[in-house]
């Protein structure tokens, strides 16, 4: 998902989910499109495709036209605080390095770690990258922030930074105090942007949201922000995700993402939000297990995006959003689901397509559709408002009880629930197509999102999922064409047993047990590896870069 911001819990892709996210402890994840020790900087740069962000502006208004480069400059400024928070050092690494691919690399990966390599260092001489990325001293320890925090929770704000004082002492630095000048323009652009807003939903947006950058309280803004129903744009900006904190899985890293809304797609999708609750009672798991109600008052709209800032732009890109990932906001008041069509689009064509033609057998290739790689995407969104928020058993939220194993586990289950809701709503009629489409996708989108690594929350999720469906007989693999074939029924079978499994392991709170249950599965296997090593070779990319900004969209720049 990607929380009193955007801040505190649950996806993609990015949740800006369906994409990358928490990078979770490393394991070894290279495929030969050079992600290994010994990959030259180019080689690594080629496993992205570069894409225009552009969309139909015909639609807009002129004042419309005219608040997009103020959006964009308002989430430029999370490019400059996202850097402070993960690499503060950026401009002295750059000025050093002379070869332009490695500076790209740098830059792609906001520092010198490969996010799509178990952020292994490519720079010469640079070291591990910290747990904590930047928002804590590197030296700083799990146990010694826990016990510093007892004293002082704002130590595990989710708005603070955690640094020394003259005397040694741990000390809370708010975001708007750290990044005082950059929040300042953001807060500016935004605002000059709201005078132009011609929707008084997107208008009060944008001045309580402006507040929220200046203020670290940003509960008003997300209500706000899910009162919005008919703007045409939207703009993702803030502290949202937690994926760079694998310390303590607490701190939000900033990021923005400005969209167009396709209001054709956006009708075809509104109606899904309502069935919530029949889904939610319907899970396969005992009562306790499902007795939260879901929020409804939520919506799903389908978008073009034109520009990523900050964390959404680092290594691979969300290609779906479900926010707020506040929960005391997800149970009032629901969650928007915000599908990137055209980044969608472009994963499917440059990176699904191709993959599925390599390691799908012949016959099943043509379940590959783009409709079941949309749903697969949305409903893996919607699932996330499934399940329960807290533990049944007064271990708080499962937020809390599962600590840094959280977000691997709660992706898992938003794309194993949402496999779950495509099957329920096919049984009703909701959806026509072929049931088949949506499980070999899914099988060809597991393998895809693999690919982006077992540091990555949604590869681990990804990777327990394909060993799980593989030894429940969900899928098989000829060992003469290295191709994979999914058994329909078994698939099925498959899903809502997994489904229970990880319900039961979040409304526990059970720490424990999901170490037990991912830790032995998270790494790709010699035989997947080899699989992976066939893509590099046909150079088939992992992910996708952009070529964004105004000059793109064929607009001028803000005035100064």
């Amino acid at each position: 998902m990607r929380a009193a911001g955007w801040a505190a819990a649950g996806l993609g892709a990015m949740c800006a989910c369906a994409s990358p996210g928490d990078r979770a402890p490393a394991t070894h994840v290279a495929d030969s499109a050079g992600a290994t020790a010994t990959a030259t900087a180019a080689e690594r740069v080629a496993r992205y495709a570069t894409v225009r962000l552009s969309a139909d502006l015909a639609p807009l208004s002129a004042k419309e036209r005219q608040m997009l480069p103020l959006l964009m400059d308002a989430a430029r400024e999370m490019d400059t605080i996202y850097w402070q928070e993960v690499y503060p050092e950026r401009d002295s690494l750059l000025a050093s390095i002379s070869d332009s691919s490695l500076r790209r690399l740098v830059e792609i990966n906001y520092g010198p770690w490969d996010r799509l390599a178990g952020n292994e260092p490519f720079v010469p001489g640079v070291g591990p990258r910290a747990k904590g990325a930047a928002f804590y001293p590197a030296d700083l320890t799990a146990a010694t922030l826990d016990s510093a925090a007892a004293g002082d929770p704002a130590l595990k704000g989710a708005y603070t930074l955690v640094r020394r004082d003259s005397a040694g002492r741990l000390t809370a630095v708010p975001y708007h105090s750290a990044f005082a000048a950059p929040t300042a323009r953001a807060a500016a652009r935004l605002r000059a942007a709201a005078a132009l807003a011609e929707d008084p939903g997107l208008r009060r947006y944008l001045e309580t949201r402006a507040r929220a950058l200046e203020t670290d309280d940003y509960r008003a803004s997300d209500f706000a922000w899910l009162d919005m129903r008919h703007n045409r744009l939207d703009i993702v900006v803030g502290p949202t995700e937690t994926y760079d904190d694998e310390l303590a899985g607490v701190k939000t890293a900033h990021e923005s993402y400005v969209l167009i809304k396709d209001l054709d797609w956006s009708a075809r999708l509104s109606r899904y939000a309502a069935m919530l609750p029949a889904l939610q009672r319907g899970l396969p798991v005992p009562d306790a297990y499902r007795r939260e109600t879901p929020g409804t008052d939520s919506d799903l709209n389908a978008y073009d995006v034109v520009y990523y800032a900050g964390q959404a732009n680092a290594g691979g890109k969300t290609i779906a959003i479900n926010l707020p990932n506040d929960e005391e906001v997800q149970l009032r008041k629901g969650t928007r689901r915000l599908q990137l069509k055209n980044a969608m689009r472009a994963k499917f064509d440059r990176i699904l397509v191709p993959l599925a033609d390599a390691l799908i057998a012949p016959d099943q290739q043509r379940h590959i559709t783009f409709d079941a790689f949309f749903e697969n995407t949305m409903f893996h969104e919607v699932a996330h408002g499934l399940g329960i928020k807290q533990t049944i058993n007064g271990r708080g939220t499962v937020r809390q009880a599962l600590k840094e194993r959280h977000n691997a586990l709660e992706e898992e289950k938003a794309d194993v629930l949402g496999l779950y809701m495509v099957s329920a709503l096919n049984r009703q009629g909701e959806l026509k197509a072929d049931l088949l489409d949506n499980y070999v996708t899914f099988l060809a989108g597991i393998i895809r999102s693999v690919r982006f690594g077992a540091s990555d929350s949604h590869g681990r999720a990804n990777m327990t999922t394909f060993a799980f469906f593989r030894d429940h007989g969900a899928f098989t693999r000829d060992s003469a064409s290295g191709t994979y074939r999914v058994d329909s029924a078994r698939m099925a079978a498959a899903v809502d047993s997994l489904a229970g499994r990880i319900l039961q392991l979040q409304g526990d709170g059970d720490y424990a047990g999901v170490a037990a249950f991912m830790d032995p599965t998270s790494r790709i296997g010699p035989v997947l590896q080899g699989d992976l090593d066939r893509l590099g070779t046909k150079g088939i990319p992992v992910d996708i870069i952009f070529e964004q900004g105004p000059e793109v969209l064929g607009l001028p720049p803000a005035p100064r």
